[in-house]
């Protein structure tokens, strides 16, 4: 027995060997397809019409309009080919209606008809209150449809759209009360398909096999298929996260051979290829579509389990009987997944912020961050010791090199138990810490699922002690195997288990850490080395007897809510939390930043990151980022300084490598490029108010803080399918260069309205590309009718930015107007939610610059105050020739000059520049131009 498990232990060594040197490719074999795949196999085999289900006793109660779902008599006598999986049994469907334009669609199996065991239900991810905002529906209408034999009916839903529950053939669709076109439309093509639990007899063999690994299935397929339409669509986006265009391109029908479906399963995929419908680290399963005839609408499925989703080429039903309205553009799709219920909906926006609105209405907003953590960060894996931090930390100041935190990975800890320190390496932890604080930087270490099963741990034996881990099929602790060896996973699931996890961040519980210590969440699909597919086996058992196929993409994000509620209760309640997840689910803006794990040191990489990035914020992720340079691999130099430009604009600003990698920090270059890139990190941080505000924006509205063009120009067609460049906020357009050599880059500007270099402020007309010089720095435009605030002062980090006054960039549109807005709060706290902060709005007309309050006034409640002031005003675009500015109500004159428009070396004054108005950024004022 003895030698048995020292030749498990010595295999299971070998694989993590393997694993530690399995970086040179992608290992695709590791995982499995759609043909491998035995429901996805199912789904897509399947005809249009497949479904012979019909919506009987509809009804109004409980405020929904319900349903059960029967199969005919005459289609139980007479079998199809599918029989076996057409639903035996009733099921319960209800419709739902919210606020603001939202349809909720839930089917399930029927309780009264004993299934074998209650389906999952994703708990924890619809906000609380977003049931409050139903609407309960008194009453329906009856119409016939294209001559059916039965009736559908029909209710109300928002201003001039209407829902439709059609009985036979089964069909709910969205559409415009007046026009009557459609807007989306669920099983329109009869793709429905719900295999019901089943209890096992003798004979039935419902095991499931890939490579070396055997999954139970205790009780048989239990998967669900659909078709979702999308009516007056152009493009369709959405589900994260592949590494793929930002527009979804067709995966099944005419002319497309051997294409897999967009899969959603969160898995540990190192070196990730682009272009690339296979999932990564997290799933998101909502998709927007947007075109020029209806504007914008979306579709959200609520399901943990493993999803397949096809975008249908048109074309693809040409042998199907069934008729819908061709006067529409339409993109079909193929919803597929391997287990839970339908819990969807349906947003009718029409417009591309309505949608996103809509979307986090259910799932929340993203979390306000610090004001640290929008700046830039340091990590590798691994900072080797306390001396490697203090060097690093010592040679950011050396080069005049802003950043706010120093991250370490794994080494760190002692023996990869997490929670602990390496006593050799790591002697002193928190004078470290508070070393780095006294320069107002922050230190993050990671913190991973698996937990080392070393008797001597005393995570392990307290885990181990109440049953806190994830059991295996047969009831027993589940071991797998990660970095620190055997491990056991912790079952995030239950509560209970979650708060017991919050409270081993208390500062007695994680010995050698401090206030200024935040966390990073890895390997939390979760990874697991030696199973199936690099993760944990499906038949695995979760708190309530759920089983992990059930759960399996949500898991990351109960352990990315534990740990960010750990911080929370470490500071009571006081202290914004930061954490940083790899694996992701809806709601996980809740809790936190994310970023597109291990990418590769290639020119494509750092391309495919843009649309990455602009995938996750339009599904509601807006604090997310890519590793600067590419994780893998050793990026030439021209590559890691174009990344740092690029990466400089978007949300979540770090540079990380892999610990094969050469080091890579700022200042190993030569003197040109590590100006170059320091640059491109000053440029950050001069724009952090803007950033900021942003934030606040993502937080209060749910738009993220990096747009798609077409989110700001949906009536632009030349937007739809533009990747390459993105828009920061509604006032800045960023075009990345993403190939060797570039010396100028064509930059589509679009809209009718003017756009202005922002380093040059050289004025370019839009509705048209633009070639531009990108010799230095890639192009960037300010848009003309915006006011973007600054900080042009260069410091070591944000905390010594904080008195700091402000500039205030001006861009007149053909009007000679503008307008912006500015959010400063303490930073840190959430005090803001109290009132304590300060909101301006910045509106220039008719020479006159005014600022007015935006924050809601309280008579109660704490405040936030600030001396800081306004240093400079540049305008863009002012023709006439002032020299002097009145400023009110102190009623005093200041000077109007031309002044650089960037602080740099070497700039001529060429801009119109009032100097010093000396105003406050809380106080009301207006400036006149004399």
């Amino acid at each position: 027995m003895r030698s048995i498990v020292v030749l498990h232990h010595f295999l299971c060594l070998l694989l993590l060997l393997s694993h530690l040197n399995s970086v040179s490719s992608w290992k695709k074999e590791e995982f499995r397809n759609c043909d491998q795949t035995p429901f996805c196999k199912r789904a897509r085999s399947r005809k249009p019409q497949h479904c012979k289900l019909i919506a009987t006793d509809v009804a109004i109660q409980n405020g929904d309009l319900t349903a059960r779902l029967i199969t005919p008599k005459n289609f139980e006598q007479n079998p199809d080919e599918d029989s076996s999986e057409i639903a035996s049994k009733p099921l319960i469907l209800s419709l739902s209606v919210y606020h603001n334009g939202i349809l909720r669609l839930k089917i399930d199996e029927d309780p009264s008809q004993n299934p074998p065991k209650k389906r999952f239900e994703v708990p924890d991810v619809i906000l609380p209150e977003f049931e409050s905002k139903k609407l309960w529906l008194q009453r329906h209408t009856k119409e016939v449809i294209n001559g059916d034999s039965a009736d559908s009916f029909v209710v109300y839903l928002f201003d001039g759209y209407e829902a439709v529950l059609r009985s036979d053939p089964l069909e709910v669709f969205v559409r415009e009360q007046t026009s009557g076109n459609r807007v989306l439309s669920f099983n329109s093509h009869g793709l429905f398909d719900f295999e019901q639990l089943r209890v096992k007899k003798e004979g039935d063999d419902w095991e499931e096999r890939f490579r070396s690994h055997t999954d139970s299935r205790p009780y048989g397929p239990q998967s669900i298929s659909f078709d979702v339409s999308f009516h007056g669509a152009d493009f369709v986006y959405g589900i994260p996260e592949h590494a793929t265009t930002l527009s979804l391109k067709p995966t099944n029908g005419p002319g497309i051979e051997h294409s897999e479906p967009y899969r959603l399963f969160n898995l540990d995929v190192f070196e990730y290829i682009p272009e690339s419908p296979f999932g990564l680290y997290g799933s998101i399963p909502f998709m927007l579509s947007h075109g020029k005839s209806h504007g914008t609408s979306g579709f959200f499925w609520l399901n943990a389990a493993e999803m397949q989703i096809d975008v249908l080429a048109p074309g693809w039903d040409s042998e199907s009987s069934i008729s819908l309205p061709s006067d529409q553009k339409r993109i079909d799709t193929l919803w597929m997944s391997e287990a839970g219920i339908i819990d969807s909906f349906f947003f009718i926006g029409p417009k591309p912020k309505d949608v996103v609105k809509q979307y986090t209405t259910v799932t929340g907003t993203s979390a306000m961050p610090q004001l640290f953590a929008t700046g830039y960060h340091q990590c590798r894996w691994n900072y080797r010791d306390e001396e490697d931090v203090k060097n690093v930390d010592s040679k950011f100041d050396e080069h005049d090199i802003p950043y706010d935190v120093l991250w370490l990975d794994i080494e760190h800890t002692d023996g990869k138990r997490y929670f602990t320190w390496d006593r050799v390496l790591f002697p002193n932890p928190e004078e470290m810490q508070k070393d780095l604080a006294s320069r107002g930087r922050k230190m993050v270490t990671i913190v991973d699922p698996h937990i080392k099963r070393d008797e001597g741990y005393h995570i392990h034996k307290e885990a181990s002690k109440n049953g806190y881990y994830v059991k295996d099929s047969s009831g027993k602790d589940y071991d797998g195997w990660c970095w620190p060896g055997s491990s056991s996973y912790i079952d995030m699931v239950n509560p209970e288990i979650r708060s017991w996890w919050a409270d081993k961040f208390a500062y007695t519980e994680y010995i050698g850490s401090t206030p200024s210590l935040y966390i990073w969440n890895d390997m939390n699909e979760p990874s697991v080395f030696n199973g199936p597919e690099v993760s944990m086996p499906r038949d695995a058992l979760h708190y309530g007897n759920v089983e992990h196929r059930e759960l399996h993409n949500a898991y990351g994000y109960y352990f990315h809510m534990a740990t960010s509620d750990g911080l929370l209760k470490r500071e009571k309640g006081q202290d914004r939390p930061f954490v940083l997840s790899r694996a992701f689910f809806p709601g996980t803006q809740r809790y936190g930043t994310v970023w597109t794990g291990d990418n590769t040191a290639e020119w494509e990489q750092l391309r495919v990151s843009v649309p990455m990035i602009l995938t996750l914020g339009i599904t509601g992720i807006t604090f997310s980022g890519a590793d600067v340079g590419g994780f893998f691999g050793n990026p030439d130099t021209e590559l890691l300084v174009r990344w740092y430009q690029v990466a400089a604009y978007l949300p979540f600003f770090r540079g990380h490598a892999h610990h094969d990698t050469k080091r890579r920090e700022p200042w190993l270059f030569g003197e040109r490029n590590t100006e170059l890139m320091r640059e491109a990190i000053r440029v950050r941080y001069t724009l952090l108010p803007y950033f900021y505000t942003l934030f606040r924006e993502a937080n209060v509205s749910g738009v993220p803080v990096a747009r798609p063009l077409w989110m700001e120009f949906p009536e632009d067609e030349s937007t739809f399918n533009n990747d390459e460049a993105f828009m920061v906020g509604n006032g800045l357009l960023v075009q990345g260069v993403y190939t060797q050599n570039a010396k100028d880059a064509t930059v589509y500007l679009p809209g009718d309205e003017t756009w202005y270099d922002l380093r040059t402020g050289t004025a370019y007309k839009g509705g048209k590309s633009q070639k531009v010089d990108a010799s230095g720095a890639i192009p960037v435009f300010q848009r003309s009718g915006t006011i973007i605030p600054r900080k042009d002062r260069f410091r070591r980090s944000t905390v010594q930015m904080e008195n700091d006054p402000y500039t205030l960039v001006i861009a007149l549109d053909s009007s000679g107007k503008a307008e912006g807005e500015l959010y400063i709060d303490d930073g840190k706290s959430y005090e803001f939610k109290n009132g304590a902060y300060i909101h301006r709005k910045f509106v220039f007309s008719n020479g006159k610059l005014t600022s007015v309050n935006l924050a809601m006034s309280t008579s109660a409640g704490p405040k936030f105050l600030s001396d800081c002031t306004i240093e400079r005003i540049i305008l863009l675009g002012h023709l006439t020739k002032s020299k002097s500015a009145r400023v009110e109500p102190t009623n005093h004159v200041t000077e109007v000059e031309l002044g650089p428009l960037q602080i740099r070396t070497g700039v001529r004054p060429s801009v119109l520049t009032i100097r010093k108005p000396n105003v406050k950024v809380s106080d009301d004022w207006s400036i006149q131009l004399l």
